[in-house]
């Protein structure tokens, strides 16, 4: 990335960054995370309701997207051990939550290329 006049590397989580967007790709890349922070923007959900949320979703995705989420520290994890049966939690961290601008951005690009190139279909 050039700043300052100058070509500048970022060294971030063991790898190296030639530029801006390919630092907040590697956050936000893959078919589903964007999705999860989205539903995750204004509450704290529970496994399942975020697998309903997502019905294309496998299980399994989900379960990783989650995990690679909290390991780069956009969402966090709680257990609740307490009663049977375990409940889990997921809400974004303040770290996560830095997202929600850009993804207000992203979803209202998304209306209105729905509206001007898509075909919408009410349930």
């Amino acid at each position: 990335m050039r700043l300052n006049d100058k070509e500048i590397l970022v060294e971030l989580n063991d790898k190296t960054f030639h530029c801006a967007m390919d630092v907040s790709m590697s956050f936000m890349g893959g078919k589903w995370k964007t999705v999860v922070l989205w539903y995750l923007r204004k509450e704290t959900l529970r496994f399942g309701q975020l697998r309903k949320l997502c019905p294309q979703i496998t299980e399994r995705m989900l379960s990783i997207t989650l995990k690679q989420l909290e390991e780069d520290g956009l969402v966090s994890r709680k257990v609740y051990t307490k009663k049977p049966p375990l409940k889990v939690e997921y809400s974004l961290t303040e770290f996560g939550r830095s997202t929600i601008p850009m993804l207000e951005e992203i979803a209202k690009w998304g209306r209105m290329v729905s509206k001007s190139r898509g075909k919408l279909i009410e349930k």
